[in-house]
C-alpha cells in the first residue's frame, strides 16, 4: 500500500504561472482600455481578487487551499504576502480558504507571484466557478472515519481546476467531503456533499447529498446517491457539473444557484438528467481517480529527526516585533510567557483530542474571529515542523490544527502557541465565534459582523460559564451567512431597521441549526435585537437553557427542540425598538464610533 512520507506531504503544486501570466496581460488590456471593466471584473474574479465596498483601487484576495490543507514553506509563503501586501494578517474563512483585504490590484499581482512559487493558486477562489473543494480536518486521523477523504477531495480538486466548464458556470459551486459520522465539513449545506460509506464487502464509496445552499433561501442538500463507488467520484461530478453549465439560470443572479434548478426541474427531473448525463460522460471516456481505489494512499506517521522548536521568548520577540496594522479591526496579539496552569488544563480539555493512531493527538489552534497574523503563520509553520508532520489544516469554524503531534510534547506545544498569542482554550465551545469579515469590507454586508464576533468572545471568556461545550455561535452581517449562521446552534445575521427616522444596527437570532450525516436543520427566528444588546441576550439564552432542559441535553439539542416563543418572550424587552426605549449605544454599530449607516450595495459573489 502506498504512503505519505515525510517527504511527499508536500502536495504537487495546484498553481500555475500560466494563470499569472493571463492576469497581467488582462489586467494591461484593461489599464490600456481595450476590455471593458466588466470583463475585467470577471476575469480578476476567477483569480480570487474580488471587490471591497471601499472606492478605488481596494480588493479582497482570497486564496484558494484545497482541503484547508497548508506546509509549513506555504504558511511561510502566506505570511510574507500578508507583510508585503495585506494588513499584516489574513482572515481563515468558513470554506477553509485565506483572505487578505486591502489590497491593490497590482498588490494582487505581487501577491500571486509570490504564490505562485510556493505551489499556492488563487484559481477559481471566486467568481462562477468550482470554488475551493473542502474536507474534514479530521480526515486520515480520526477514530470515527469510514475511511480517509483526502485523497478524493485532492482528486477531484485537480480535475475540476482550470476545468473547461469551472469557470463559466451559471453559478458558484461549492463541494465537500467528510468520513466521520459528524458532518465537520458541512456537507450537508454544498451543491455536492460526499459522505465516506463502506460497504458490507469492505468497498469503499460515498453517500452523495446534491442541492445544498444558504442565503436567502436556505436548502438542505438532498439524497442523489446512496451509494456511490469510490471509482465513480468523479464520472458522477462531471455529470452534476454539466447538467449544472447547460440548464442553470444565466440570466437572474439571485436565482441561479443549483439548488434553484433543482427547484424548477423537481429532484427526480433532476436526477434524471444526471444520470442521463453520466452515460453520456461515460461514453465520452469517464475520467478516474489518479490512484487505486483498491490500494489508496494512506497517511502514515511522520518519521525521521524533527528540528527543534523555537523557545518562547523568541516566539514572543517575533509576534510583537510584527504589528497588523488597520484599517478596520486588526487582531490583538497577546503573548504569553507563563501560561496559568488552569489555563493549560482547559486547553487540554478542549483543544486536544487523540487521534486513530495510538500515541498521536490532534492539536486546535483557536483563532479569534478566523484572524492570524503573518508572525503567527510563521510560527505555526516552525511549530508544525517541530511537533507535527510539517502541515497544517484550517477549519471551517475558522481555526487550525496540527496533526501527529505526541502526546507527552503537547504541554511544550501550548507554551510556545501561548507565547505567540494563540494558546486559547474553548475549541467546540461558545468561547470559540465564528464570523464573516462584515461591513467591515464586503458590499453585501449590513453590519459589522466581526465588531459583535470580538464582543460576544470577550464577554464568553469573561463569563466562562457560558461557554457552553458544542453550543456554537455564528455571525453573519447579512443573510447571504458567509458565517453559516443558518446552521448554528445560536446564529446572528446582520440586519438593519429604522426607528424614529434614525438607523438601529440589529442582529435575527436564529435557534436551533445543525448540520449533519442526515441533512441541514437551519434556524428558527427567536428575535431581532440591537447590535450592542446581543451579549445579554445570549445571556438570557444560557439561562433559559439552564432552567428548561431536560435531563443531560446538550445546549444545541436544547436550542433545536425549544419553542422560539418561548425564547422571544424571554428576549421579548431586549428587542423593543420603540422610541423612548433606545439606548444612545443603540445608534451606533459595533467597530464603529460614527452613528450607522447601513450602505449595503451589489457584492461581488453574487456575480
Amino acid at each position: 500500500m502506498p504512503t505519505l512520507a515525510p517527504s511527499s506531504r508536500e502536495r504537487a503544486p495546484f498553481a500555475d504561472a500560466r494563470d499569472l501570466d493571463d492576469f497581467l496581460e488582462m489586467l494591461a488590456r484593461f489599464e490600456r482600455g481595450e476590455v471593458t471593466a466588466e470583463a475585467w471584473r470577471q476575469y480578476r474574479l476567477l483569480l480570487g481578487t474580488y471587490g471591497q465596498r471601499q472606492p478605488g483601487d481596494v480588493h479582497m484576495q482570497r486564496v484558494k487551499i484545497p482541503q484547508g490543507v497548508l506546509s509549513a514553506a506555504q504558511l511561510e509563503a502566506l505570511a510574507e504576502v500578508a507583510v508585503e501586501h495585506g494588513r499584516g494578517f489574513g482572515h481563515v474563512t468558513t470554506r477553509q480558504n485565506l483572505q487578505l483585504h486591502f489590497v491593490a490590484a497590482r498588490g494582487a499581482e505581487a501577491a500571486m507571484r509570490r504564490l505562485v512559487d510556493a505551489g499556492i493558486t488563487t484559481r477559481e477562489a471566486c467568481g462562477n466557478s468550482v470554488r475551493n473543494v473542502t474536507a474534514c480536518p479530521l480526515a486520515g486521523v480520526s477514530a470515527r472515519e469510514a475511511f480517509d477523504v483526502t485523497p478524493y477531495a485532492e482528486a477531484f480538486t485537480r480535475h475540476f481546476l482550470r476545468h473547461p466548464l469551472s469557470s463559466t458556470l451559471p453559478r458558484k459551486f461549492k463541494v465537500a467531503f467528510e468520513g466521520c459520522p459528524d458532518d465537520h465539513a458541512a456537507c450537508a449545506i454544498h451543491d455536492l456533499g460526499f459522505f465516506a460509506r463502506t460497504a458490507p464487502d469492505g468497498r469503499r464509496g460515498f453517500l452523495v447529498r446534491a442541492g445544498g445552499g444558504t442565503a436567502t433561501v436556505p436548502v438542505a442538500a438532498q439524497l442523489l446517491v446512496d451509494f456511490l463507488p469510490a471509482e465513480d467520484v468523479l464520472e458522477l461530478s462531471e455529470a452534476v457539473i454539466r447538467v449544472f453549465h447547460r440548464l442553470g439560470d444565466r440570466v437572474h443572479r439571485h436565482a441561479n444557484r443549483m439548488k434553484f434548478l433543482i427547484r424548477k426541474l423537481g429532484f427526480e427531473g433532476f436526477r434524471a438528467e444526471v444520470e442521463a448525463e453520466r452515460s453520456r460522460v461515460r461514453a465520452d471516456g469517464a475520467p478516474r481517480l489518479s490512484f487505486d481505489v483498491a490500494s489508496p494512499p494512506e497517511e502514515l506517521a511522520p518519521e525521521g529527526t524533527r528540528p527543534a522548536a523555537p523557545g518562547p521568548e523568541a516566539i514572543a520577540a517575533r509576534v510583537r516585533a510584527q504589528a497588523p496594522r488597520g484599517p478596520g479591526l486588526v487582531p490583538a496579539v497577546e503573548p504569553d510567557l507563563a501560561p496559568a496552569a488552569a489555563l493549560r488544563a482547559a486547553f487540554e480539555r478542549t483543544n486536544v483530542r487523540p487521534q486513530r493512531q495510538a500515541g498521536w493527538v490532534v492539536v486546535e489552534v483557536v483563532l479569534p474571529l478566523g484572524d492570524v497574523t503573518a508572525a503567527q503563520l510563521s510560527v505555526l509553520a516552525d511549530l508544525s515542523r517541530a511537533y507535527g508532520d510539517g502541515t497544517v489544516r484550517f477549519t471551517r469554524e475558522q481555526d487550525v490544527v496540527l496533526r501527529w503531534v505526541r502526546r507527552e510534547e503537547v504541554g511544550a506545544l501550548h507554551a510556545r502557541l501561548a507565547a505567540a498569542g494563540l494558546g486559547r482554550a474553548g475549541a467546540g465551545t461558545a468561547a470559540r465565534v465564528t464570523s464573516c469579515p462584515g461591513a467591515e469590507s464586503c458590499k453585501l454586508a449590513v453590519t459589522q459582523s466581526r465588531g459583535l464576533g470580538r464582543l460576544l468572545e470577550e464577554h464568553v471568556r469573561a463569563h466562562p460559564e457560558l461557554a457552553l461545550p458544542e453550543l456554537d455561535l455564528k455571525v453573519s452581517g447579512c443573510p447571504n451567512g458567509c458565517g453559516q449562521h443558518h446552521v448554528a446552534a445560536i446564529g446572528f445575521q446582520g440586519s438593519a431597521r429604522k426607528v424614529d427616522g434614525r438607523a438601529i444596527p440589529q442582529y435575527f437570532v436564529l435557534l436551533g441549526g445543525a448540520v449533519g450525516p442526515d441533512g441541514a436543520r437551519f434556524g428558527r427566528l427567536a428575535a431581532k435585537i440591537p447590535a450592542r444588546r446581543v451579549p445579554e441576550a445570549l445571556d438570557r439564552l444560557v439561562a433559559l437553557y439552564a432552567a428548561d432542559r431536560a435531563v443531560g441535553e446538550s445546549a444545541p439539542a436544547f436550542f433545536a427542540r425549544v419553542d422560539p416563543a418561548r425564547a422571544r418572550a424571554v428576549l421579548a424587552d431586549l428587542a423593543e425598538l420603540a422610541p423612548d426605549a433606545l439606548r444612545p449605544e443603540d445608534l451606533v454599530d459595533l467597530g464603529d464610533a460614527a452613528a450607522f449607516r447601513p450602505e449595503s450595495g451589489d457584492g461581488e459573489c453574487a456575480t
